[in-house]
């Protein structure tokens, strides 16, 4: 599959109080990115199941599913009615664990994605990019909106990138942290498909104009 263009604003910069309003004003998102922080993982807490499954039931929108938590192996498959499910690497004993739990998510009818922390090499990866349908790289240190690009995590999405086409796989690679339209031009010439949006969407006064602008940056230098 060739490079993709798909913009997901992420709710967790979205106003709590209005969900269903919010994103009604992203009409043109290809996703949505709904965030599930457990205080635990990562040092803050957002919402889970509940909310999630609220968010879901007013929208068409494909639905992306980010488990910023401990134990994915007991909550990951409650997510399975969403479009994709991703979970950490970090968050698993390793490799072998991450892709038996992805075959449990496929199993259950959803797309399965693996994310790392900034900190976390991709290389363990690259053997086992078939067993999942996504890969999150992440740009700054998950668990806060509003945080500052890191531009060195390209790496990884250029290593992930040359294995993926090498193969001829379907899996995407997306990236979530500081994304806006000033990074998403680098970020679509390392070989991003998915770009998670939240603070440069939610944060302004016309958030459909801002995924439209994300969208525009990306596919001009995706086709330069």
């Amino acid at each position: 599959m060739s490079q993709q263009t798909l913009i997901a604003p992420s709710i967790l910069a979205a106003d709590f109080a209005d969900l269903a309003g919010e994103i009604a004003r992203v009409p043109g998102a290809d996703w949505l990115h709904i965030d599930v922080m457990d205080n635990h993982f990562v040092p803050n807490l957002s919402f889970g199941l509940p909310v999630a499954e609220a968010v879901r039931r007013r929208t068409d929108t494909f639905t992306d599913v980010h488990l910023m938590i401990e134990d994915p192996e007991r909550w990951a498959p409650e997510y399975a009615a969403f479009g994709n499910v991703t979970f950490h690497l970090e968050a698993v004993a390793d490799v072998d664990a991450a892709v038996a739990l992805a075959a449990t998510l496929r199993a259950a009818g959803t797309r399965a994605g693996i994310s790392v922390k900034p900190g976390t090499a991709v290389e363990p990866l690259l053997d086992h990019l078939a067993d999942f349908d996504l890969v999150l790289v992440m740009s700054v240190e998950p668990g806060f909106g509003g945080q500052s690009f890191m531009p060195e995590v390209l790496e990884k999405v250029r290593a992930l990138r040359t294995r993926i086409d090498a193969e001829g796989l379907d899996t995407l690679i997306e990236i979530d942290g500081g994304i806006g339209v000033e990074t998403a031009a680098g970020s679509a010439a390392a070989g991003v498909d998915v770009y998670v949006a939240g603070s440069s969407v939610f944060g302004k006064d016309d958030p459909e104009a801002q995924v439209t602008a994300i969208r525009a940056a990306a596919v001009a230098a995706v086709q330069s």
